[in-house]
């Protein structure tokens, strides 16, 4: 075989092999349902003035029809305010407090949760949450729920531990 010949018969059997895998890649993500909860990390600021060691994050989380976030807790104080969506909210342990309204303009409580507590939390509400409050969610509705996150955590913490 000549050199060309062997050179076209290599270069088609790449050209193969990699169509091939392309098709391959598409046909396999082509299936798969985008994640039932979203976590996007949108700023940050390590060791903020008063809190040495800690972090304070921005996040948003998406939370689609009939997805639910486990049992679960924070390492540090945690804000959560809903922005769309209604999430149905359980205390397993310790209490968290609802509220609404402008935060600096005396906010009004909506709920008080105590163990075996469960409330939806509507738009423009929002609560804190403090590392005692053992807590799981779920979104029963028709629309995704979008929650932003204000968190202070020991510097390295992850944003959640399980139970």
């Amino acid at each position: 075989m000549s050199a060309r010949r062997t050179l076209v018969v290599s270069l088609a059997a790449v050209l193969l092999l990699g169509a091939g895998t392309a098709l391959g890649l598409a046909l396999g993500s082509a299936g798969r349902e985008p994640a039932p909860v979203v976590r996007d990390a949108l700023a940050q600021s390590k060791h903020p003035r008063g809190a040495k060691g800690k972090t304070l994050g921005l996040t948003r989380i998406i939370v689609k029809p009939g997805a639910g976030l486990a049992l679960h807790h924070h390492p540090g104080t945690q804000i959560a305010y809903i922005q769309s969506g209604v999430l149905t909210y359980t205390v397993d342990e310790g209490h968290s407090v609802v509220k609404k309204g402008v935060a600096d303009d005396h906010p009004k409580v909506v709920h008080r949760l105590r163990p075996g507590d469960t409330a939806n939390i509507k738009p423009g509400q929002w609560l804190v949450e403090q590392p005692d409050s053992h807590h799981h969610a779920a979104n029963r509705g028709k629309k995704r729920i979008v929650i932003y996150l204000a968190t202070l955590f020991r510097s390295g913490a992850p944003p959640s531990l399980p139970g």
